[in-house]
């Protein structure tokens, strides 16, 4: 890749889990009785079809890894789990007041921090709670995050027997020199016997997460991490772009200099040999950051055009409604966003007085609405198209004049009322998706609020 393109493209901008991004939701307006009435009307419109999807969010670590930038607690003290166990639950128990037939849950992901945090028996009556009021969808997906360190055999047979298939290792980087500089020390030993165990207990899909462009990462680090990375046989991958932020991160990410992580050139470096690493192992690229092999269902939704994203990241299924549990969950009814409390004492406090424990949202409208169509078919399908009256928007003209200079960078092709993104553009992806924030465009931040896109 020319370097001038990575200069040229190397700003700040959103990895768009959600259009409009969180720094341009309309807090103002939004109250918690407009967000009733969303999620309200489209659990009525889709449950019976679609189902809904569940995450929740697991918050308590063990120890601090400088690299992350999720909502989380760091303690050693395992009797938290139980208190936040029962608030969980009990904010389940006060949406599933307010349907007027059992929710059908189609998708369940554990996320966190770190939810092999809790015992294997706890986890179990987390899920043996959200489930008992539901009905499992015929075709569900139950995933979880496990941290390869503390997931025992045990915590993999229970969820197992609960209807998991899905699970992903995080596990960055094998270099001893990098995972003391992001205080996240695991052995390939561990990362090899977590998995393995998967295999044997049957679990369809098992993912790892590495990350590229971390404090002291070398071209080896990251071609040896993903050597073996592919001994082990992982269905799907992502490789992630360290985000180093630590302006809102705080002292979590300064534990080493910012002269110590790779950047610019030598970053996309990392990503487009590690790119091509993977390529030669057989992962395909299906969407920004993600690879999966043939065989993933991931794979297969990608090809089929089905594939979806949304606050989890990539998903396979697409329901309309997702309820985010926990701490910081954020939750999504597909005309509106609604973010948890992130204080543990606060969540607590409004659960105790019975109230569901959102804090802040956005109701999309109808502009939103388009714009975030075109964002997701783009992250999704790497393309998207304006042939329907209903697909264009009065801002168009201008948005393509902006993508000229990426055309002609040969980063995507736009003819026929169509833009497809080419192989050379995927490392752009989000540069271009900033093409049609029309939030952004709008009110460009007058500080940083985001990580460089390279």
């Amino acid at each position: 890749m020319q370097n001038s393109l990575v200069q040229k493209y190397n700003v700040p901008g959103p990895r768009y889990t959600s259009y409009p991004t969180v720094p341009y939701w309309e807090e103002n307006t939004f109250s918690y009785s407009n967000w009733k009435n969303s999620f309200l009307e489209t659990f009525k419109k889709s449950n019976s079809t679609d189902g809904i999807s569940l995450y929740i969010h697991l918050p308590f670590c063990e120890s601090l890894c400088t690299f992350c930038g999720c909502h989380k607690r760091i303690t050693k003290r395992h009797e938290v789990e139980n208190p936040y166990i029962k608030a969980v639950l009990k904010e389940w128990e006060l949406y599933c007041d307010l349907f007027d037939e059992k929710p059908i849950l189609k998708e369940i992901h554990l996320g966190g921090g770190t939810p092999t945090f809790f015992s294997p028996e706890n986890l179990k009556i987390l899920i043996e709670g959200l489930t008992k009021e539901s009905v499992i969808a015929e075709e569900h997906e139950f995933s979880f995050e496990g941290h390869p360190n503390n997931t025992s055999r045990e915590h993999l047979e229970t969820l197992f027997n609960l209807g998991f298939r899905r699970v992903s290792f995080g596990v960055q980087d094998y270099s001893e020199k990098v995972q003391k500089a992001i205080h996240r020390i695991q052995p390939f030993h561990n990362v090899a016997k977590v998995t393995l165990w998967a295999k044997e207990i049957g679990y369809t899909s098992i993912s790892h997460d590495l990350v590229f462009g971390l404090p002291f990462q070398t071209l080896e680090d990251v071609l040896d991490t993903i050597d073996k990375t592919n001994s082990l046989h992982p269905d799907r991958l992502a490789f992630y772009s360290y985000a180093h932020v630590p302006w809102i991160k705080g002292n979590g990410q300064r534990g080493f200099n910012d002269e110590d992580v790779p950047k610019d050139d030598a970053k996309r470096q990392l990503y487009e040999q590690g790119k091509i690493k993977l390529a030669k192992h057989g992962f395909y690229e299906i969407g920004m950051d993600h690879f999966a092999l043939e065989n993933d269902s991931m794979f297969t939704a990608f090809k089929e055009g089905k594939l979806h994203r949304n606050f989890m990241g990539y998903t396979t299924t697409n329901t309309k409604l997702m309820i985010g549990l926990g701490t910081s969950s954020i939750s999504d009814s597909w005309t509106g966003f609604a973010q948890n409390e992130k204080d543990i004492d606060t969540y607590y406090a409004r659960l105790d007085n019975n109230e569901i424990p959102v804090y802040r949202g956005h109701i999309l409208n109808e502009e939103d609405l388009l714009i975030r169509k075109h964002i997701l078919n783009i992250m999704c399908q790497f393309q998207t198209s304006w042939s329907l009256e209903a697909e264009k928007f009065p801002e168009l003209e201008e948005v393509l004049t902006s993508l000229k200079e990426m055309e002609k960078d040969k980063l995507l092709h736009i003819n026929n009322n169509q833009l497809v993104v080419t192989e050379k553009g995927k490392a752009f992806i989000r540069n271009i998706c900033m093409a049609f924030d029309l939030r952004l465009k709008r009110n460009a931040p007058q500080t940083q609020l985001f990580s460089m896109t390279i």
